[in-house]
């Protein structure tokens, strides 16, 4: 009978044997027999084998030696020991060699990892790519992008595309006028696929669902910074969502039209950053033009105000009040 099993009547497991039965098979060992009568107050010593019926006298009972009990007792137990111990081995050796990729693989949830040369911060992006399954967000500050980087995004987004990742990418007004860009954006045409730009961007952000985050760690792009930790990535998520939510559907043509007052969304921008004292080259940077584009937008929005100097400029934008009003409507 099994170990775990239990009598209706004198219900207990044979490793927890009663009191009155513990005592009953100690009179019956030390007896050598024992009247059946005086073991109906527990059955259980019949039902777990520790007493037969004598083969002379029906009346009476005698006890099963108790080494011959708990070598049948013990038996199964030690077989079930036995498979259960292999089955773990096979277990074991089984996935020793996944745990042994795993350890090697394996980035701590909440790392924050410095990947520096652009061969290693290209093998970062492609694993959480490969990783990635709802959605990417990308933040990519205009500039000119070599052909060659172009094919590496395009190989890298379209089997997220072909996984129905959603993949949503801000680049600044500038990205209007690149061929590459319209020509990059124009292959990736697709529901799941969106593009929108802004006036004003300042560092590059690529976020997998809400598991990692890269920024760049210097300007020269050659030093990443790979962001595991919940609460960073949620935090550049928001800042993502801020942006875009303020950006222009790359769909809907150029955001650059004249308001009534003569001055365009993108010369509003560089007013707003010549009054925070920018120099000319910064303000190019944040805006994604070359330095001569940019000065040539100021020379417009200073003849729009009537401005003879530099210095006269910054007074009379203040005095405008067209950092009060609303961009252009988009």
């Amino acid at each position: 009978m099994p170990t775990n099993q239990t009598n209706e009547t004198h219900p207990h497991a044979v490793t927890e044997l009663c009191q009155e039965g513990a005592r009953l098979y100690t009179a019956a060992l030390r007896a050598g027999r024992i009247a059946r009568a005086e073991v109906q107050a527990a059955p259980c010593l019949v039902e777990f084998a520790l007493l037969h019926p004598d083969a002379d006298d029906p009346d009476w009972l005698r006890p099963v030696p108790p080494a011959l009990v708990l070598a049948q007792r013990l038996n199964p137990l030690e077989h079930e020991i036995a498979e259960r111990r292999r089955q773990s081995l096979h277990l074991s050796e089984t996935f020793a060699p996944f745990m042994a990729l795993s350890a090697q693989a394996a980035v701590p949830s909440d790392s924050i990892t410095v990947l520096e040369g652009g061969q290693q911060i290209n093998a970062a992006l492609n694993l959480a790519t490969a990783e990635c399954r709802t959605e990417m967000l990308t933040v990519q500050p205009s500039g000119n992008r070599p052909e060659r980087s172009l094919i590496q995004g395009l190989e890298r987004d379209r089997p997220l595309i072909e996984r129905g990742v959603r993949i949503r990418t801000l680049y600044q007004h500038t990205a209007r006028y690149s061929p590459e860009k319209l020509a990059y954006a124009e292959k990736l045409a697709d529901g799941k696929v969106e593009h929108r730009t802004i006036d004003e961007l300042v560092e590059r952000l690529i976020i997998c669902d809400e598991t990692v985050a890269f920024i760049p760690s210097r300007d020269d792009q050659q030093v990443a910074l790979e962001l595991r930790n919940p609460g960073l990535v949620r935090y550049l998520r928001k800042v993502f969502e801020f942006m875009w939510s303020r950006a222009v559907p790359l769909s809907v043509g150029a955001p650059y039209e004249t308001a009534p007052d003569g001055i365009t969304e993108i010369q509003h921008s560089i007013a707003k950053l010549l009054v925070e004292g920018h120099v000319d080259e910064a303000i190019a940077r944040r805006l994604g033009m070359n330095v001569r584009t940019c000065r040539a937008h100021i020379a417009k929005l200073a003849s729009a105000l009537g401005s003879g100097s530099r210095a006269q400029l910054g007074y009379l934008i203040a005095q405008s009040g067209i950092l009060d009003q609303e961009p252009p409507v988009k």
